[in-house]
């Protein structure tokens, strides 16, 4: 039994059902719209939909194009699902109504025009508004806007009674095992070609627009998505909440030369970013998984941390499965829950330097070669197979998904354990495996396989059953999303240059500040070396 998985079965067993029942999940999933032939549509976010600034359950993420839909926090998988099919339906209804458009069903984007003519997401006159327009104009300075086209979904869980130093835990066994969920549901081996249009990659080309990795798994997340200079040089531990949150208040504060070139507002007087530091904002600190916490009207992230602890997990892996038509179905789901229960329970020795580096080069690795035969990853300096490790993980996870099993009346749980142990013997059952085998049946075009499974996507959605009540709730919704934000624009009284200031305050991000922020840090390297409101998004 290796450190990991030691301890695991009697820390199952002090997990009463009713506690197993009492876990919670939520999902984010982004989604670009586009145009019937596979380009980007640069429509405003429609008005149907309601506010972005200020509607629970349908905003944008990075631009004006890309749709974020936003489920609840659930005690049920099933619920969780229909809840996130039904918002689908809404929206594919006002997209119905405004013209042809859809949404796009690869985590890898459609056709993209000019990176500059890409829209930002706009989100009204209020000081909050502005300051998530100008922070996203920021990271268009800092990593192009071509690469924050890239969508995904995110999975918030928890489990009640779980400490903050537990979630940690969790947090780093994760980061450990994450290979496994990249090879299992990555979904992204492809990309239109004019996506690296400029940029040095190691794709191959497949056709004249489609660039590929022959045994890739998801290239969002690998050396094509989230990545930085400026980022690579943090070397964020998960050993505690405090030595978390310092090496975030150090990037939230420290000054990045390049950013200080470009300043805060352009030669003609327009904002670019909001701040010059390495990260402007917590949100631009890019993780396969984020500890989180519910914040307060104008609180920062890392404040709530630091003064109530971890609340949930969210998990920013997961690609879109262009199979599914929400992007995501119920025994995905299930298996995350095990995944995760997993990594609570398992044995989790604090992260070295040395770790989180094989860390790194194992993601990239799978996210690149995951299919490849034979692939060997790194654990604990030694070389490991992949399809060897991951049924070394597998086999430890039956007696959780039996237990869940039990605690649900099911055969649920087990079976998504069971399913995954097939096509981790089988690459060529991958969802990274399907999308290039149904790109051949489209002439290898990645644009081409997409905007078909787009649009079948669209008219299942659309075909399924919708009430008038729900039709009612939902425009209930979008007029209260307009209403709130006319508010929150009505009762500011700042300039916005002072709100900018006061809210990059480092006063703002809780205990820690200052000299006691730089002790922890210190201390960490000797030692080494469920939703928020949208407008708070």
């Amino acid at each position: 039994m290796t450190i990991a998985h030691a301890g695991l079965g009697e820390r199952l067993d002090a997990l009463a059902p009713d506690r197993l029942l009492g876990i919670r999940r939520g999902i984010e999933k982004e989604s670009l719209r586009a145009l019937p032939e596979g380009t980007l549509a640069l429509t405003p976010h429609p008005a149907a939909l309601g506010s972005a600034l200020t509607h629970p359950h349908i905003t944008t993420d990075y631009s004006e194009s890309q749709l974020e839909l936003i489920t609840g926090a659930h005690a049920g998988v099933q619920a969780c699902l229909d809840e996130l099919t039904e918002i689908h339906q809404y929206t594919y209804r006002v997209l119905r109504e405004a013209g042809d458009e859809m949404l796009w069903v690869s985590s890898m984007p459609c056709g993209l025009p000019t990176d500059e003519t890409i829209p930002l997401g706009r989100y009204g006159s209020s000081n909050i508004g502005r300051a998530k327009s100008v922070y996203r104009m920021g990271l268009g300075h800092r990593y192009g806007r071509r690469m924050q086209t890239i969508s995904g979904i995110h999975y918030n869980w928890s489990l009640p009674g779980v400490t903050s130093e537990q979630y940690f835990a969790l947090i780093r066994n994760f980061r450990r095992h994450a290979f496994l969920l990249l090879y299992l549901f990555g979904a992204s081996p492809a990309v239109c070609s004019n996506f690296v249009l400029g940029r040095q990659h190691d794709l191959q080309r497949l056709t004249s627009n489609t660039l590929y990795m022959p045994h890739g798994t998801s290239l969002r997340m690998g050396r094509l998505g989230y990545q930085s200079d400026a980022q690579a040089s943090l070397a964020v531990s998960y050993n505690s909440l405090d030595g978390y949150a310092a090496s975030l208040h150090d990037a939230l504060t420290r000054p990045w030369p390049a950013y200080e070139g470009l300043g805060i507002l352009n030669p003609g007087g327009d904002y670019i970013q909001l701040a010059t530091s390495l990260l402007q904002i917590e949100n631009e600190f890019y993780g396969t998984i984020r500890p989180k916490r519910t914040i307060y009207s104008g609180e920062r992230p890392l404040h709530a941390l630091r003064e109530r602890g971890v609340e949930y997990v969210e998990v920013r892996l997961l690609d879109l499965n262009p199979f599914e038509p929400v992007g995501i179905n119920a025994q995905t789901m299930r298996f995350i829950d095990v995944f995760l229960l997993h990594c609570l329970l398992s044995g989790s020795p604090p992260d070295t330097p040395q770790e989180i580096a094989e860390l790194a080069h194992n993601q990239h690795l799978t996210a690149a070669r995951g299919r490849e035969p034979g692939l060997q990853l790194l654990r604990g300096g030694r070389e490991v197979g992949l399809v060897e490790w991951g049924g070394e993980l597998l086999q430890a996870f039956g007696p959780i998904a039996q237990a869940l099993d039990a605690a649900h009346g099911s055969k649920d749980y087990s079976q998504a354990v069971q399913a995954a142990g097939a096509v981790l013997q089988d690459a060529a059952a991958l969802p990274s495996a399907r999308v290039l085998a149904a790109m051949a049946e489209h002439d290898n075009s990645f644009q081409r396989f997409t905007r078909e499974r787009s649009q079948r996507a669209r008219e299942a959605l659309l075909a399924l059953p919708w009430s008038a009540q729900q039709q009612v709730r939902f425009e209930a919704l979008a007029e209260q999303s307009r209403l709130d934000q006319k508010a929150i624009e009505a009762a500011d009284t700042l300039p916005f240059e002072i709100f900018r200031q006061e809210y990059v305050s480092p006063q703002r991000l809780g205990l820690f500040a200052g000299a006691a922020a730089q002790d922890v840090l210190h201390d960490e390297g000797n030692a080494q070396h469920q939703r928020e409101p949208a407008h708070q998004r």
